[in-house]
């Protein structure tokens, strides 16, 4: 198997009232391509994913309060920390994407798997076409 013979298909996952961890892992399913027949550790033979509705994912328990997220700036004492209630309200996007990209492998083919995620927090994305095609 080799890059060229690669076929790649589109999905669309509607993450409306869906659970996070169960989503995020049917969408690294498909975006490493271990869901394919040709499935080989080595190359990026995945899918293209487009998630809708992403602001309308929810967790279980008291995770929307509990569930923090970090990040730094670089700087002495630049930690931020923020809850999932409210990074779903300034950013929905990232709770997905976070979600996903730390189900992929952590190497350049991991980088390249997660830029054929394209997350949206409403119901219109760009890529009807390709939906229609199944290219």
């Amino acid at each position: 198997m080799s890059a060229k013979d690669i076929k790649r298909n589109w999905h669309h996952v509607d993450a409306k009232g869906q659970i996070l961890g169960r989503i995020a892992t049917d969408i690294a399913t498909k975006l490493m391509g271990k869901n394919k027949p040709s499935f080989v550790p080595f190359l990026d033979n995945g899918d293209f994913v487009i998630v809708t509705n992403s602001a309308l994912v929810k967790v279980t328990g008291r995770k929307a309060k509990q569930k923090v997220y970090f990040r730094h700036s670089g700087f002495p004492g630049g930690d931020k920390q923020e809850s999932f209630e409210k990074l779903n309200l300034r950013r929905p996007n990232d709770i997905i994407k976070y979600a996903v990209s730390g189900m992929l492998p952590k190497s350049k083919l991991g980088k390249e798997m997660v830029k054929k995620l394209h997350i949206y927090s409403g119901e219109k994305h760009p890529f009807e076409k390709q939906l229609g095609a199944k290219v």
